[in-house]
């Protein structure tokens, strides 16, 4: 299948449109593990759950590899829709990386999209530069 490879190796240069946008952003490829956060997101603890009421369970969604990131958001690309504002669990296959983040730019090419999650709490130094 000589075209599925040619879409793999496109995959850095739409995300690095993207990246545009992120002035910090460098390049990185960390494999990762993305599910969507299905809580109820309001996230204010009003005690009717018991004490996981502040947690939000997630769902298996697909895995990516992160292309580029700042201090505080990943990109990547995604072949399942997602939208502005949708919550998403971060988890790097080696389990350095454990993060819960928000959708905050989304661009639309054929058959994948390319996405931007910023971290909901602050991650330190999961972005080491060289």
């Amino acid at each position: 299948m000589p075209h599925q490879a040619t879409a793999r190796a496109l995959e850095p240069d739409i995300v690095s449109r993207l990246a545009k946008f992120f002035p910090e952003a460098t390049p990185v490829r960390i494999p990762i593990k993305l599910s969507r956060s299905m809580g109820n997101g309001n996230g204010n603890g009003n005690g009717n759950g018991g004490v996981d009421d502040h947690e939000s369970e997630s769902v298996f969604f697909q895995n990516t590899v992160i292309e580029f990131g700042t201090p505080r958001e990943v990109l990547f690309m995604v072949t399942r829709p997602l939208e502005f504002a949708d919550r998403v669990l971060i988890e790097s296959n080696d389990g350095s990386l454990h993060a819960e983040g928000s959708v905050v730019a989304v661009q639309y090419h054929p058959e994948r999209t390319a996405i931007a999650v910023r971290f909901l709490k602050h991650v330190p130094n999961w972005i080491v530069k060289s």
